[in-house]
């Protein structure tokens, strides 16, 4: 699948102020600074397209972007919803702040009706960390589709990223009977940008099929 345009669309303060669901959706989350914006523009192709901070917690809506693509067999044109959500985790804001994140996240997840995967980013240098096998728990408790990503591949050898990914799979475990579908990404590399795409393509599909 190639991405053809990527534009801001609209933030949302919660899922009722959402665009209309009319469309394939996928969701982008992950703690803070865990590389979600620069994953997004790499995937769309376009560096400025989701706005990159040093500063954790910067996200704070739903923010909304319309993807235009086409399916490089058939060239035919598909229109989806990517947003990207705020990041979980540390953010230098009040605990009543994380609080209404936190509520407005779940609310967007469990009642968006037209969101077919949720893509969870887990910073590949750093062995399994409690937040996010809670989060991924929590969405297991919902029900709600989602695939790992890892990030910063680039950053470990490859023996350290194959290591980390094995022990956060490993500690899912001790929970989960199946596991997810994972990527391993590095937006030095574009490792794993093809592999998302394509898995979109297919979601796509089958959305269209339905």
């Amino acid at each position: 699948m190639q991405i053809t345009k990527a534009t801001y669309l609209i933030s949302s303060p919660s899922v009722d102020k959402c665009p209309k669901p009319d469309r394939p959706e996928y969701a982008f989350i992950g703690r803070s600074n865990v590389g979600k914006s620069s994953l997004i523009n790499m995937l769309c192709n376009n560096s400025k397209l989701a706005k990159i901070s040093v500063t954790p917690g910067k996200t704070q809506l739903i923010n909304h972007y319309t993807i235009e693509s086409t399916t490089a067999k058939s060239n035919k044109k598909t229109s989806w919803f990517l947003v990207d959500l705020p990041g979980y985790g540390y953010a230098k804001r009040s605990q009543q702040q994380r609080k209404q994140w936190s509520k407005m996240i779940e609310d967007y997840l469990r009642k968006r009706k037209n969101l077919l995967n949720i893509f969870v980013l887990i910073d590949v240098r750093h062995e399994p960390q409690k937040i996010d096998l809670e989060f991924v728990d929590d969405l297991g408790e919902w029900q709600l589709p989602f695939a790992i990503v890892f990030t910063k591949a680039d950053k470990e050898k490859p023996g350290a990223v194959e290591r980390n990914v094995k022990s956060f799979f490993e500690k899912m475990r001790e929970k989960w009977q199946f596991l997810p579908r994972y990527f391993i990404t590095s937006i030095i590399t574009k490792q794993g940008k093809e592999e998302i795409l394509d898995f979109i393509d297919d979601c796509n599909k089958a959305f269209s099929n339905s």
